[in-house]
């Protein structure tokens, strides 16, 4: 041989033929006995017409059957010849191994390649070796399609062809190419069905060796003339695989033998590429050329519908497929449209869908299930998981865990949530990637993350899904440096991959930037969230509508209101989510008005409010100062906007009315509230306006009527305790602080963070733990000075403890978001804006205090609290003291 493939293992193969008869499956030895029986027909002997027949009419048999696909009436035809003793041939034995690969019966197979030895095949005929090859490809044995291509000493086209076939379909992606290599030295003309297996490897290998390769493939099929149908489709699929769009557009374009699979492969390819508005273009295209669609394309193109949330064309391409059949006729078509629906939140329909469906696969269960837990219907999921393995009699897979185990964890009606962990060992799919993705986020939502890192890190192999959910279990849990961790090891990955050290890398995806770019908007890392948005832009994802909602509230939180609405003007395709982001956007940065013209502009562009949307705008109201617009709209929500007001509305206005100061007209709405609802967030609300506005008394009624609701939530007893100390009642405000202690409440230290360079510095009151706290401690102390002659003097009522002045003004130099000022103008170049996000709201002195510091420095501060921005420049807040 001129050229030799080397597999470094053994190989699991019988060298010897085995006996046929001592190794029958039990339905060849039934078939044997009533075969040998002599059955009367018309009054002759059944044995004896038999007999009378000829070989050739027997082998003919036998392959009509395979054609007509009776596989094993074929198996059962041979098994007859040979009791008979005639003879199989050259041509029966082809045949009969595809009826074998077919069934994927192993033991057979061995069986019949005994005979194959037997009867003098197994050597001369390259006809029946290339079959063999085909079967044990079929049946999974690799070792065995070596072994027998080997023995092939004149190997022909089919015999290269059906090897490297076998080595794709077993996912060997470089011997499928040396074999190739070695087919060309051994002067074999390739075929299309080479390059089409060929093509298929180049695609799975790492980017940059895939396209150099691929492109060489593409360069001989142009050499070569052969560029037909199924190399162009393959060639599409490969080019969209590895990133390159723009070279599988062109082939479309460029290939006048383009038929429905070429266009259905690039839709594949661009949704794949989450190029999901321009799939949708491309259809059109096709339908407008009279390419008709079918199943696959409406199920390709479905779940775009489900992406963009767009029911509507959902809806037309579900008309299209009742009228031409392909719900019927294809299944995946069926999963496809119950996806879309629960994904539009339209359950019901998807239920409809579902019932109307005669064959239901378990593909179709995992949709309709998968369908019911996307949407919170836990116990609706968990029982068509019963039924699905009681009624139905199917058996869950490791799709149905990804669906089951989320609902789960939600349901209250299943209390022991670690038991679904069990049950899934236990069925043997512990193992799979995706079901311990499911795991990893059921662990992270009851707060055991690192039982989910653990499960990370024992994963062999670790998919784009697997970063996601990891990343996602951080945020939850509000630990969003480690989220940011866990995406640059990521990063580190991808870039190891396009430089050929490693085969593959995770690339982030429209998932992980929308789910990373909350962690940037909490920390105000502005520069993180700069790249991220830089790297969406360059993968074409910044138009995406989840993307670009995540993005607009990204840059409002990091005080960039701005870049906020630029990137709003440019989303494509805007939801409910987008509008009740931007106008969040604006209430937040104190612009009310410009809050409740997004709304009208919502109304005119034909998206309809939410709840949400609602939230937003009283929340801009409230931080603009804007009651009466406030209350306008609240009274009008029903009948103008067709929203019934809910208890969170209440809480809302109650803060609206409570900030303003009119806090016994919030105390007197909280009174109208339906007896029905949940007070405790219109009750918190009312709660903060009493201490802001030092009511005592109506604060005394609220605190007691929330720590009854809420007995274990820290900031009503801090509140409390506070309106306490405000008018001196130190004692009171002890007891509280000591009832407190003897719950085992917690208060939340104040934390406040800010960014510089590719690190977010935290910093806590009180804490001295950071590396230049000593550096920052002096330089306030000398920037103090500075601030009194311009004069600023220190707000102690800040100061809720009972101690003498002096002390009091060491406590308010030792809050948060001081130290993080002072290390921002310590550590950046002057004229540099320095932007601070706090946990909590910002006390009386700290904000008198950054007011002076603007002023002192020359410096823009952009400081955001819990609550709100507050925009500092020269001595004046945007927020004209009003918060």
């Amino acid at each position: 041989m001129s050229c030799h493939i080397v597999f470094t293992f053994s190989l699991p193969f019988h060298s010897q033929p085995l006996p046929f008869s001592r190794h029958k499956p039990p339905y060849l030895l039934r078939a044997t006995s009533s075969a040998s029986a002599t059955i009367a027909v018309d009054g002759v002997p059944s044995k004896l017409i038999s007999q009378s027949r000829s070989p050739e009419w027997w082998i003919d048999s036998l392959r009509s059957k395979v054609r007509a696909n009776l596989l094993r009436e074929a198996v059962l035809t041979y098994i007859e010849m040979i009791v008979l003793g005639i003879k199989p041939d050259n041509f029966a034995f082809p045949a009969l191994l595809k009826a074998v690969a077919d069934l994927q019966d192993m033991d057979l197979g061995k069986q019949i390649h005994a005979h194959v030895y037997k009867f003098g095949y197994g050597v001369d005929s390259v006809t029946v070796a290339n079959t063999l090859v085909n079967l044990y490809t079929k049946c999974g044995d690799f070792g065995a399609v070596y072994k027998v291509f080997d023995r092939i000493s004149e190997r022909n086209q089919v015999s290269w062809n059906s090897l490297i076939s076998s080595l794709c379909s077993f996912e060997k992606w470089e011997m499928a190419l040396e074999a190739f290599r070695c087919m060309l030295d051994e002067d074999v003309e390739p075929s299309s069905f080479t390059l089409v297996s060929v093509a298929t490897a180049c695609s799975n290998l790492r980017m940059t060796e895939g396209l150099r390769l691929g492109k060489q493939v593409h360069a001989y099929s142009l050499r070569k003339g052969d560029l037909n149908s199924f190399i162009v489709n393959t060639l599409v699929a490969m080019y969209g695989k590895l990133g390159q769009l723009t070279s599988s557009r062109v082939l479309l374009g460029s290939f006048e033998g383009r038929n429905l699979v070429t266009w259905n492969t690039l839709l594949s390819s661009l949704c794949q590429n989450e190029q999901f508005v321009e799939a949708l273009e491309y259809l059109r295209g096709m339908v407008l050329k009279g390419v008709e669609p079918d199943g696959f394309t409406i199920s390709s193109v479905l779940p775009v519908c489900s992406h963009l949330e767009m029911l509507r064309t959902g809806k037309e391409l579900h008309a299209f497929a009742l009228k031409n059949g392909s719900l019927d006729e294809n299944s995946f078509v069926g999963s496809a449209l119950v996806d879309m629906y629960c994904n539009c939140k339209q359950v019901l329909s998807g239920r409809r869908v579902f019932d109307g469906m005669f064959d239901r696969n378990i593909g179709l269960w995992n949709a309709m299930i998968t369908g019911y837990a996307q949407n919170e219907h836990d116990e609706e999921a968990l029982l068509l998981f019963i039924e699905m393995e009681g009624s139905a009699g199917l058996q869950a897979n490791t799709t149905t865990m990804t669906g089951v185990v989320p609902a789960c964890v939600r349901s209250d009606a299943f209390s022991k949530k670690e038991a679904i962990h069990g049950f899934v060992i236990k069925r043997g799919l512990d193992r799979d990637r995706f079901v311990q993705n499911a795991l990893m986020d059921m662990y992270s939502r009851l707060g055991k993350i690192d039982i989910a890192k653990h499960i990370f890190r024992e994963m062999e192999d670790r998919d784009l899904v697997t970063w996601n959910t990891m990343i996602t279990g951080y945020v939850f849990l509000e630990r969003h440096e480690d989220a940011l961790l866990v995406l640059h090891q990521m990063q580190n990955l991808e870039r190891k991959a396009s430089e050929g050290a490693i085969r593959v890398g995770p690339k982030p995806n429209s998932i992980t930037l929308m789910t990373i770019l909350p962690s940037c908007a909490a920390l105000s890392a502005l520069a993180k969230g700069k790249e991220i948005h830089a790297y969406a832009i360059k993968n074409n994802l910044a138009t995406d509508v989840a993307v670009g909602s995540a993005l607009v509230d990204m840059y409002a939180k990091c005080g960039c209101l701005h870049m906020s609405r630029k990137v709003f003007d440019q989303i494509p395709f805007r939801n409910v989510i987008t509008w009740n982001v931007i106008i969040m956007a604006y209430g937040m940065h104190g612009n009310g008005q410009d809050a409740i013209d997004l709304l009208r502009m919502m109304m005119v562009q034909g998206a309809k409010p939410n709840e949400v949307t609602f939230i937003s705008v009283f929340a801009a109201c409230s931080h603009s100062g804007m009651v009466d617009e406030g209350l306008r709209i609240f009274y009008n929500m029903k009948n103008d906007y067709g929203v019934e007001p809910s208890s969170d509305h209440y809480a809302c206005v109650v803060d609206l009315l409570g900030r303003a100061g009119r806090v016994k007209e919030a105390y007197q709405l909280m009174n109208m509230m339906p007896l029905d609802f949940d007070k405790a967030g219109a009750w918190s609300s009312l709660l903060g306006a009493c201490r802001i506005h030092n009511n005592l008394e109506i604060g005394e009624i609220v605190a007691q009527n929330l720590i009854q609701l809420e007995p274990n939530v820290a900031s009503h007893y801090v509140l409390l305790a506070n309106i306490y100390s405000s008018a001196g009642l130190w004692d009171k405000a002890t007891e509280v602080r000591r009832n407190m202690k003897e719950r085992g409440v917690r208060k939340e230290p104040g934390c406040s963070w800010i960014e510089h360079g590719d690190e977010v510095h935290k910093f806590v009151a009180g804490d001295s733990s950071h590396p230049q706290s000593e550096k920052l401690h002096g330089y306030l102390e000398t920037l103090w000075e500075k601030m009194r002659k311009e004069g600023y003097v220190p707000d102690t009522s800040c100061v809720l403890h009972n101690v003498e002045e002096d002390e009091k003004e060491v406590l308010l130099c030792g809050h948060s978001e001081k130290l993080a000022i002072a290390f921002g103008i310590l550590n950046t170049s002057p004229g540099t804006i320095i932007r601070v996000a706090k946990n909590l709201r910002v006390c009386n002195d700290c904000h008198l205090a950054t007011k002076f510091i603007s002023k002192v420095v020359d410096r823009e501060i952009i400081l955001r609290d819990v609550w709100r921005f507050h925009h500092f420049r020269n001595g004046i807040c945007s927020c004209g003291d009003y918060w």
